[in-house]
């Protein structure tokens, strides 16, 4: 699977991580940035992953200190729908329900391992479809259009 990954200064040590374990397991990864610890802004991050996820490259992943200013970002991006998980039930969740492309998370209350075990279930779940897809269409339209 082709994974776009992104974070700013905060999330760049858990993103690093969770790149590594990702071509471990045999997926290809893009690094939208950030590359290094240096102060930079989360919503170039943001916007540049989910760009890329819009345009049909794979599947997203962000991370800033909280994961929330990423999220929004990404979110700006038509056709992104960024999910900012906390457990791995809300990262099921999120691509069950909501066909979420773009897994948040917050590197300042995300230990390493809960991180990557939300990122094995975000990307081996699959879109439950049925109801949900007059939800999500609603989603790509704008809500109650």
């Amino acid at each position: 699977m082709h994974i776009i990954v992104g974070s700013d200064h905060a999330g760049f040590a858990l993103k690093e991580q969770i790149k590594v374990k990702l071509q471990i397991q045999g997926h290809t990864v893009e690094d939208a940035g950030c590359h290094s610890t240096d102060s930079c802004d989360y919503p170039d991050f943001g916007y540049a992953v989910g760009k890329r996820v819009a345009a049909g490259a794979g599947m997203g992943i962000v991370v800033c200190g909280s994961g929330i200013g990423i999220s929004i970002a990404a979110n700006k991006v038509p056709g992104v729908r960024a999910a900012l998980c906390t457990s791995a039930e809300l990262a099921r969740l999120a691509r069950e329900h909501n066909d979420a492309n773009v897994l948040a998370l917050g590197a300042r209350n995300t230990a390493p391992e809960l991180a990557h075990e939300m990122v094995a279930v975000f990307l081996a779940t699959p879109f439950a479809g049925g109801r949900h897809e007059r939800r999500t269409a609603k989603l790509n339209a704008g809500a109650g259009q």
